[in-house]
């Protein structure tokens, strides 16, 4: 399906800052929708003005639709729908004519000119569907009647209001909690869930001919200064959005100052009791702070253990257990990374190339002034379940180039090269190289069947944790490659 800015630059002559006003209109107009148990269409003329695109569709939530087929795209010559031609030559809402008929349902059809700055850019075509009309309640004449501002807002070009965005996924909508207000602030009409709404910040009596402003600064905590801010928001002098905490509730509040000729008649009050979801969210606020703390413990705690494995190594006469206990301390101490970026972070995902570059910090302090340690490309972000094995994996490659490719006191280098194949978090794999231009491999060395611990806790990792491959091969000129194949998300 085209977008409207395609079809708007395709078939009309607006311009970018008209383009803008029509998105500002379409964020808003679910609530128009809404308002009125309609269907809206947006109509614009096209570049030569013998027709019309629609360019946007909104059907209400509040009653059935009069179109069950898409019509955004769809383009319509001027005269085939007098009712467009009228709004948009003589700048009026234009409600005259009998109903169509659709499909064996009777729609109302009325035509709304859309104006920016004195020119109408496009018209909104309101459908109703009149098969389940029956004697309106108080709540619907309320809804038509605030729809019919809005609309001689629209005609008017005073709604939208310029430089108020709205997210309209979190902002109160109409079936969230209604009230009509007058020009003084007091409440003319509330719908029972506005109602339901104050009740859960502590009223005790109803809404109607009470001033909004007030109760609802009497209901909220005492701010000073501020409840006088809230005041003159909750009685709908601006369109502006707030949210009230009282009494264990807490809701969102929207302002919609009604000016349909230009003056101030009073606004629409929409609100929504968000308490629940204000709790849940407190909830993983704090749960995030948890993991955090777990996270910073470990990481104390793994450092604990590798002082005490350093202090052990001192104590030892034998120059093997004293290196093996080293190799556990950096063991260790790759992991206590890890979670010490977790500890820092508000999702279980780690850049891995901090990770990354201090573990090779870490091991290359075996070999101070002699080899030279380096990393290029990107790990880029991956999950913990990743992170920490292959860490340990880093750790293992790294310790055994610079123990077994150099001879004491021989300068060299050793390089991590990263790389990732394949687009999505789900599909790509990380390939990984560690090379060094040291002694090379002895010959007839197999790397799937040595015995040394370390390229043993390597295979297990690779293959079992991560599910990749782990292969070493000579260098290109000397030395040794180490070739790691890991998918970059964790192994369901």
């Amino acid at each position: 399906m085209p977008s409207m800015n395609d079809l708007v630059r395709q078939h009309t002559a607006l311009g970018d800052t008209d383009l803008e006003w029509l998105h500002m209109l379409v964020s808003e107009w679910q609530l128009l929708s809404d308002l009125s148990f309609a269907d809206l269409v947006l109509w614009v003329p096209t570049l030569d003005g013998t027709r019309y695109v629609s360019v946007a569709q909104m059907r209400p939530n509040t009653g059935p639709t009069s179109y069950q087929d898409d019509m955004v795209g769809h383009l319509v010559p001027r005269g085939r729908r007098p009712l467009l031609d009228a709004a948009l030559d003589e700048g009026r809402i234009v409600r005259e004519g009998d109903p169509e008929w659709r499909e064996e349902v009777p729609v109302r059809v009325e035509s709304i000119p859309v104006r920016r700055e004195g020119r109408v850019l496009g018209v909104i075509a309101r459908n109703t569907n009149l098969l389940t009309v029956r004697t309106p309640s108080r709540l619907e004449l309320t809804y038509l009647q605030s729809a019919s501002d809005l609309a001689q807002m629209i005609a008017a070009g005073t709604f939208p209001f310029p430089g108020q965005q709205v997210d309209m996924d979190a902002s109160p909508r109409v079936g969230d909690g209604l009230m009509r207000l007058d020009a003084d602030g007091v409440v003319t009409y509330a719908s029972p869930n506005a109602l339901s709404a104050y009740h859960r910040l502590g009223l005790a009596s109803d809404l109607v001919g009470q001033h909004l402003g007030t109760i609802t600064a009497e209901l909220a905590p005492s701010r000073g200064p501020v409840d006088e801010a809230l005041v003159k928001l909750a009685s709908g002098w601006a369109p502006r959005e707030t949210e009230v905490e009282s009494n264990g509730g807490v809701i969102q509040l929207r302002a919609i100052p009604l000016k349909p000729k230009g003056t101030r008649i009073g606004s629409l009050v929409l609100c929504r009791d968000v308490t629940e979801l204000r709790r849940r969210e407190r909830e993983l606020i704090t749960k995030d702070a948890t993991i955090r703390e777990i996270h910073h413990r470990v990481k104390n705690n793994l450092q604990t253990v590798a002082a005490l494995l350093r202090l052990q190594a001192r104590r030892m006469d034998s120059d093997r257990g004293r290196e093996a206990l080293n190799e556990a301390v950096r063991r260790v101490g790759s992991i206590a990374i890890v979670h010490e970026t977790l500890s820092q972070n508000l999702d279980e995902r780690v850049e891995f190339d901090e990770i990354a570059d201090r573990v090779i910090a870490m091991v290359a302090e075996i070999s101070p002034g002699k080899v030279a340690c380096r990393r290029t490309g990107r790990f880029g972000i991956l999950d913990a379940e990743v992170a920490t094995p292959l860490s340990m994996v880093l750790t293992e490659v790294l310790q055994n180039a610079l123990e077994h490719a150099f001879a004491p006191g021989e300068q060299g280098t050793v390089e991590v090269t990263a790389s990732r194949t394949g687009t999505g978090r789900t599909d790509t794999r990380l390939l990984i190289t560690v090379s060094d231009d040291g002694r090379g491999l002895p010959e007839g060395f197999d790397p799937q069947r040595a015995g040394n611990l370390g390229l043993q806790i390597v295979r297990t990792l690779v293959e079992g944790e991560l599910g990749g491959t782990f292969d070493m091969r000579p260098g290109e000129e000397r030395g040794t490659r180490v070739l790691l194949d890991v998918p970059a998300s964790p192994q369901k």
